[in-house]
């Protein structure tokens, strides 16, 4: 688990609000305070969408939806004169990518132990903090995926020009 800093609050909210830069994530959950707290629960139901629409989304096929389908109401929450109180935003890496992870880093973990691989970002009204975290289906001892998976967001921060501590 490594905690990264956020040094340009604007800059990191345009990217996280308004460009495409997190859209790959899937969303776990969040929530925004602004004058009443809304809360958003990222679970996936596609019942709601047609056969056809629904067969474009193997990605959400996960459990839970895209980033890039939230973040137009989660933009429209933060919009107005006042910034938010407070916000949390909950991301997990797609399947795909955590096996892609696992291969890239030649790891001996196999994906269907994996639970899921977070970025916990956090807005405290001043700072914006951005947390990695792991969650195993299995007790392993072995910190490998745990440092891959702080070395592959070190690298998307730097990639995507997101300064931090």
């Amino acid at each position: 688990m490594r905690s990264f800093q956020i040094q340009d609050n604007l800059g990191f909210m345009k990217k996280l609000l308004t460009d495409d830069t997190f859209d790959t994530f899937l969303l776990s959950e969040a929530s925004i305070t602004t004058y009443a707290t809304f809360q958003i629960d990222g679970s996936f139901h596609p019942d709601y969408l047609s056969a056809a629409e629904a067969d474009l989304l193997t990605v959400e096929k996960s459990g839970y939806t895209l980033w890039k389908r939230v973040r137009p109401f989660f933009y429209d929450l933060t919009k107005g004169k006042n910034t938010p109180l407070r916000f949390r935003v909950i991301f997990r890496l797609a399947p795909h990518n955590v096996e892609k992870l696992i291969s890239q880093s030649g790891l001996a973990v196999h994906a269907d132990g994996v639970d899921g691989l977070f970025l916990n970002i956090h807005f405290d009204g001043k700072a914006i903090a951005c947390v990695s975290g792991l969650s195993m289906k299995i007790f392993t001892m072995d910190k490998g995926l745990e440092h891959a998976w702080d070395e592959m967001l070190e690298k998307f921060f730097h990639s995507k020009n997101i300064p931090f501590l």
